[in-house]
């Protein structure tokens, strides 16, 4: 009799397992096509996804420009002018738009660093260095073919695990070169519109293409300043190169930001020669600028590590850099993790923050150098605030969730 009672309900629970173990895997399997389902807004193919990073564009650029094509971008899409990430150079910014990570993650902190084991400085090219997955490895696992445009090499080499396929400026293929000509000198605004030639003749050739990634290079901002004719002309050709990117792929979201502004610099301090001048030998000092580029910027950028010889002499070598006319702050490690998401373990000491005009890099005669009218550069607080538009973008987050420049596309892929 005890039996007969207990049976039915030993059936239920029976029952009850069986029927949550089929469910599981489909809810399983289900919870990971959300993410492909906020991008197409139903299920099947996700949304084609077209990332431009305009190396060097601050919103003044954009708004004493006429592009008319942004213009209407803007106005039917997301827009906002948020802080990009410091230092404000390239690599730093680029790698956390690209992994959707801060610097802290993603281990980025500079195009250049100090290599603890070797003592060096050393370009921050090799992808090793980067340890957060990139938008590349996401849209992979969704099952999303992605291609990587960039004019500069240190783009390709560090950031594009993952891509299906990269083309830049300096390693194109004969192929490439067969297609588009031949290539304009890196040092100039014409190899902008050669990459976005680029990226247009596969959008139109691969339909199957669902990620595109355009990084331009900034030597245009570092050569001319907005108000200049011949930035407005730059930008309006760019403008139409947007138009023509909609045009291509009707149906595509577009993401545009930019990793910093460029900006007239006045002074510059090599603080190897100005420290121990003036009583303090250092260590190191590294300018997070400093790239292969050098005919941008000379490797001088608006802030700068500094490595100690010895923990005893950071109070008065904090006081003596302080006392460098255009030193504008001069904070600990620790607080440059705390304020700008820096890992650690790959900066220096201290970081010096040059004010509005003041650079820092290596000088061959002096310790320190007026600079020429003709002189432009970033990496100080004073270039990290740019643009961020969202366009056409399927079930893309509301507006208060672009916080700053790196979220353009966090929210990609986010199941896989």
């Amino acid at each position: 009799m005890r039996l007969r009672k207990i049976f039915p309900r030993f059936l239920c629970i029976v029952i009850y397992i069986a029927g949550f173990l089929e469910w599981f895997p489909a809810s399983a399997q289900q919870n990971d096509k959300t993410a492909v389902q906020r991008l197409s807004g139903k299920s099947g193919r996700p949304q084609k996804i077209i990332i431009v990073m305009m190396d060097g564009f601050g919103d003044e650029y954009y708004r004493n420009s006429d592009m008319p094509t942004l213009n209407e971008m803007e106005k039917a899409g997301l827009y906002k002018v948020v802080p990009s990430l410091m230092p404000s150079v390239t690599n730093v910014n680029n790698a956390s738009i690209i992994t959707g990570e801060t610097p802290e993650k993603n281990g980025i902190t500079g195009n250049v660093f100090l290599n603890p084991e070797t003592g060096k400085e050393e370009y921050t090219e090799d992808p090793k260095q980067l340890l957060a997955p990139t938008l590349f490895e996401k849209a992979r696992a969704a099952g999303v073919k992605s291609i990587l445009f960039s004019c500069k090499t240190k783009t390709v080499q560090l950031l594009s695990g993952g891509a299906g396929e990269t083309m830049c400026w300096e390693t194109a293929s004969p192929v490439w070169i067969k297609r588009l000509g031949e290539r304009p000198d890196i040092y100039s605004r014409e190899v902008n519109y050669w990459i976005m030639e680029a990226a247009l003749y596969s959008i139109r050739q691969d339909p199957d293409l669902g990620l595109i990634y355009i990084h331009t290079t900034d030597y245009p901002m570092h050569t001319w300043a907005p108000e200049s004719p011949e930035s407005k002309e730059h930008l309006h050709k760019m403008d139409g190169y947007l138009a023509q990117l909609r045009k291509a792929a009707p149906d595509a979201a577009i993401l545009i930001t930019a990793d910093h502004t460029v900006r007239h610099k006045t002074k510059c301090w090599d603080l190897e020669k100005a420290c121990p001048n003036r009583g303090i030998a250092i260590k190191a000092a590294i300018s997070p600028e400093k790239d292969r580029y050098y005919k941008h910027h000379l490797g001088m950028g608006g802030s700068a590590y500094v490595y100690l010889n010895s923990a005893g002499d950071s109070s008065g070598l904090r006081q003596l850099l302080l006392g460098l006319k255009g030193v504008e702050e001069v904070i600990s490690r620790a607080e440059a993790v705390r304020r700008y998401h820096l890992m650690p373990e790959r900066i220096g000491d201290f970081m010096v923050l040059g004010d509005s005009t003041t650079v820092f890099g290596h000088l061959e005669n002096s310790d320190s150098e007026d600079l020429p009218m003709t002189y432009r550069s970033h990496g100080s607080t004073y270039e990290a605030r740019v643009p961020l538009f969202v366009y056409n973008a399927r079930k893309a987050p509301p507006l208060s969730y672009f916080t700053d420049n790196y979220k353009l596309a966090a929210w990609l892929y986010q199941a896989y």
